[in-house]
Parts: C-alpha cells; sequence; structure tokens
C-alpha cells in the first residue's frame, strides 16, 4: 500500500497501542474542534480550520505519537507540559500511558482562538 490518502487508512495502517492511541487522538479532537476538517498533510493526520489553515498534526512512531501544534500554542502550555518530551511545537506521548486528555483539548481549543483572533497560521 502506498502513502495513506485518508486518516482511516493512517490509523488502518497501526497496529496495537500506536492504534488506540490514534483513535483516541481523533475523537478528541473531533470533539474539541467539530468545525475543523480531517486530511492527511505531509503523511500524516492533519485538522484544518475552515480557513484552509492547518490547526494541528498527528503523526505515530515506533514508541509514541506526537501531536504537533504551533510552537506559540505548545509555548503557552510549558508550564503544564514539564512531564513530557516536547519538541518546537510538538508534543510526544508514549504508547501505553494516560492520553493527558483534558489538556490536549484545551491546546487544540487555543490554537483555533489564536488563529482565528490573532491570525497565527500554520508554521
Amino acid at each position: 500500500m502506498g502513502r495513506p490518502q485518508t486518516i482511516d487508512e493512517y490509523i488502518e495502517g497501526r497496529t496495537g497501542p500506536g492504534r488506540e492511541l490514534l483513535e483516541e487522538l481523533r475523537a478528541l479532537a473531533r470533539e474539541a474542534v467539530p468545525e475543523a476538517s480531517e486530511a492527511i498533510k505531509w503523511g500524516d493526520p492533519a485538522w484544518v480550520h475552515p480557513s484552509g489553515t492547518i490547526l494541528f498534526v498527528v503523526s505515530a512512531h515506533t514508541k509514541h505519537a506526537n501531536v504537533t501544534f504551533t510552537p506559540s500554542t505548545r509555548e503557552a502550555f510549558d508550564a503544564e507540559l514539564t512531564g513530557f518530551a516536547t519538541g518546537k511545537g510538538s508534543v510526544k506521548l508514549p504508547y501505553g500511558e494516560p492520553v493527558p486528555g483534558e489538556l490536549l483539548r484545551r491546546m487544540m481549543a487555543f490554537r483555533v482562538r489564536e488563529h482565528e483572533d490573532d491570525g497565527v497560521l500554520w508554521m
């Protein structure tokens, strides 16, 4: 099979805890940003604002998944992310550990607001 064309195909291509975590993140995103559309960007699942701007991207790796926001969104939650490995805009979620759903939900809502209110685009 080639590169996934849909988020369904992306998730179906995973097994075990990776697949479970992706399904959980997808459900969380649908609840937190119901107005966003789903798309594959750079081979990974992305949630896109109705304006066309990417809100965040999820990527699955061997032992973890990343949720990548803008650096400004990630930085706004630095104090709450001390227990997680982070990158420029990303939060690493190890498989087999609880998903910080409430925190991610607030980060997703913050990302929508920073785009709609402050015009922050994707990186």
